[in-house]
């Protein structure tokens, strides 16, 4: 994969894991509740949930493009609708949402089941996946190439989420992020629906 194709995908990883959500507010829950440990071991087991997601997307969007065009193409329509659908969202979301999250009583453990839970639970995980992924694969790509894929949806996802939990820590953080929540919100709103654009027009290359 070129480093400039790469540098793209790494990029709309970032923007999907940044993106204010259920995810945000189970990392943001966990930390506070119990401290960095959780908040980073919520935070990795999401990420694996993340990657067993764009693992399955990867293999089948190959046989998709290979055995079912139409269908792959009107499946890739409906992620950039939903991405659309994610940008207005956000555009009209105000200062809470996910910033606002409570702390509660946690443990490892608990927090381990929970992102990974969250991360299977969230089966709209698969249209953001096809629509972002449908710009790389082709049906000839090698293993290797489809494993550097999935490999930076994971450390993307995982890295955003520790570096949360880490930053979390100080107590200064969360204000600092509520009081700017709102314009998190329509930063990532702008670029999802850019993404949305960018998905119709057809793959990256």
């Amino acid at each position: 994969m070129p480093f400039s194709l790469w540098m793209s995908l790494a990029a709309i990883c970032a923007m999907g894991a940044m993106s204010p959500g259920p995810s945000l507010a189970l990392v943001l829950r966990h930390t506070l509740g119990g401290g960095r440990v959780p908040g980073i071991m919520a935070a990795l087991t999401h990420a694996l949930g993340v990657g067993l997601y764009a693992l399955l997307t990867v293999w089948g969007l190959g046989a998709l493009i290979v055995r079912f065009p139409t269908l792959f193409q009107a499946i890739t329509w409906g992620g950039a609708a939903y991405l659309a659908w994610l940008g207005v969202k956000a555009l009209r979301a105000g200062r809470g949402g996910a910033l606002d999250a409570q702390a509660m009583a946690t443990t490892r453990r608990q927090a381990a089941r929970d992102g990974m839970l969250v991360a299977l639970g969230n089966p709209k995980l698969i249209l953001f996946f096809v629509a972002l992924l449908s710009q790389f694969v082709t049906p000839d790509m090698s293993l290797a190439a489809r494993a550097i894929i999935v490999l930076t949806a994971v450390v993307i996802d995982g890295g955003w989420y520790v570096l949360v939990a880490v930053g979390l820590s100080h107590s200064r953080v969360l204000p600092w992020l509520q009081a700017r929540a709102h314009w998190i919100n329509r930063i990532t709103g702008v670029l999802l629906l850019g993404l949305a654009l960018r998905v119709v027009a057809g793959p990256i290359m």
